[in-house]
């Protein structure tokens, strides 16, 4: 199986252009969520029905306001967040606030999200495979090469693995799941670091059969591997089992 044609989407130009979109909507991804505090921010108001203010997060972060107004802004230019100009109650003359909520949808059509390839050589490989743990050690590894092909598209010939700490791979690895339609984030749970995935860009799919759970982890797998050497990854929870996002521990 060819390591690099899970990059290109089928018909559509060449190799290169496609990892060049891939890599420019990661650049994306990491220029509005590469600060942390800009990514707590943002879960923040996601939790904030009404919207917030500047001067609200300002105050819940501990930050002056023209820093809170700044991670705001930064959200509202990747479209992450909508601003809405509320002026005082009853007309008055005060001055004009601006609200911040989070978008109804995510931009991620802009990102490429190339599931076709995954699923069409895991169902092709699975098929004369019926016990499910043999069908999921194919669906890893289907998963963790093209999670290496997905590493290869960020880093740089003087980036070799080991060269980041477990962190930052980890973080780079759910901004690149981002850019292919999981909206994931990193957070720290019952003493583990886990990738937070709340989209399924498998969709009904991965319902029907699980088992296509273990392409995320193998892609998991396959960029840490690239990106910083080899680490245990386990699922900890899953859409496809019937929970509220996908977890995967490391």
């Amino acid at each position: 199986m060819p390591s690099a044609r899970p990059l290109q989407t089928s018909g559509h130009g060449s190799p290169s252009k496609a990892t060049g979109g891939f890599a420019a909507s990661v650049t994306a991804i990491t220029n509005a969520f590469g600060d942390p505090t800009r990514r707590a921010i943002y879960l923040y108001v996601r939790g904030v029905d009404d919207g917030v203010t500047a001067a609200e997060v300002a105050s819940e972060f501990d930050l002056h306001p023209n820093v809170a107004r700044h991670h705001l802004d930064k959200l509202a230019s990747g479209s992450y967040v909508d601003v809405a100009v509320v002026r005082p109650p009853g007309g008055g003359a005060g001055r004009p606030s601006k609200r911040y909520s989070a978008a109804a949808e995510l931009p991620m059509s802009e990102f490429p999200v190339r599931s076709d390839d995954l699923v069409l050589s895991l169902l092709g490989k699975t098929l004369a495979l019926l016990p499910t743990h043999q069908a999921e050690v194919i669906a890893e590894e289907v998963g963790q090469e093209y999670g290496r092909a997905m590493a290869a598209a960020l880093t740089g010939s003087d980036l070799e693995a080991g060269q980041r700490s477990l962190r930052s791979a980890v973080q780079a690895v759910a901004d690149a799941l981002t850019a292919h339609g999981f909206a994931a984030h990193t957070e720290k749970r019952n003493n583990q670091l886990q990738i937070i995935n709340n989209h399924c860009p498998f969709g009904d799919v991965a319902i029907e059969h699980p088992v296509i759970c273990a392409v995320d982890r193998g892609m998991v797998k396959g960029m840490l591997s690239a990106l910083y050497g080899d680490a245990d990854v386990s699922t900890m929870e899953s859409l496809a089992q019937g929970n509220t996002f996908c977890a995967t521990a490391v």
